[in-house]
């Protein structure tokens, strides 16, 4: 198998993400661009172009109809595939960490991160609808984590939990219809059988 580079950013890739199939994969960076490229041969697809900052972090639902992205320009934008136009815009105090579907591709997650006095926040959205109607600028749930930073968050199996790395290695595993920790492993070296 040859490697095949891919030049489409002129700073540090801080995310790489493929979609279901493995055909399009998406890259984000410190540059302010986010590309979709095909991945069999590294043709860029295209781009998708309107934050402000860095751009932290990407996902992409299960259909590959849409696409999310968080930045350091304190917002949160989710993105129409086929045609890279911006559906909606979330705005918040601080730079938005994490973000992730989940696995029905009716919900997003987006974790914030604390700075200049405004607490993190782990916030859900109700996306169902987000190609045919707008989606509503309220979380459907908001979380004010106490304690170490959160670093990673993904939603569980079904949907039914969020997991939730922190700064100091802990591991909490959340309920999203209340959001509060259910389990909290505080080894900064966790050993799990199977997969989350």
């Amino acid at each position: 198998m040859r490697p095949i580079l891919l030049q489409g950013h002129e700073r540090s890739l801080t995310q790489i993400k493929y979609n279901r199939e493995g055909d399009i994969l998406f890259s984000v960076s410190k540059d302010l661009v986010v590309n979709a490229w095909f991945s069999h041969n590294g043709e860029r697809l295209g781009t998708y172009e309107g934050h402000g900052g860095t751009i932290w972090t990407v996902d992409v639902n299960s259909t590959t109809t849409l696409l999310i992205t968080g930045s350091a320009d304190n917002t949160a934008r989710l993105w129409d595939v086929s045609n890279g136009k911006c559906l909606t815009s979330w705005e918040f105090n601080t730079a938005v960490r994490r973000v992730q579907f989940s696995e029905d591709d009716k919900k997003v997650l987006l974790v914030t991160e604390p700075r200049m006095g405004f607490p993190a926040t782990l916030q859900i959205f109700d996306i169902q609808n987000g190609l045919t109607e707008p989606v509503s600028p309220e979380p459907l749930a908001i979380f004010h984590p106490d304690g170490p930073k959160i670093t990673v968050a993904a939603w569980g199996p079904l949907d039914k939990h969020i997991v939730v790395g922190r700064e100091n290695g802990s591991v909490a595993l959340m309920d999203p219809t209340v959001i509060y920790p259910l389990t909290v492993l505080n080894s900064g070296l966790v050993t799990m059988e199977g997969s989350l």
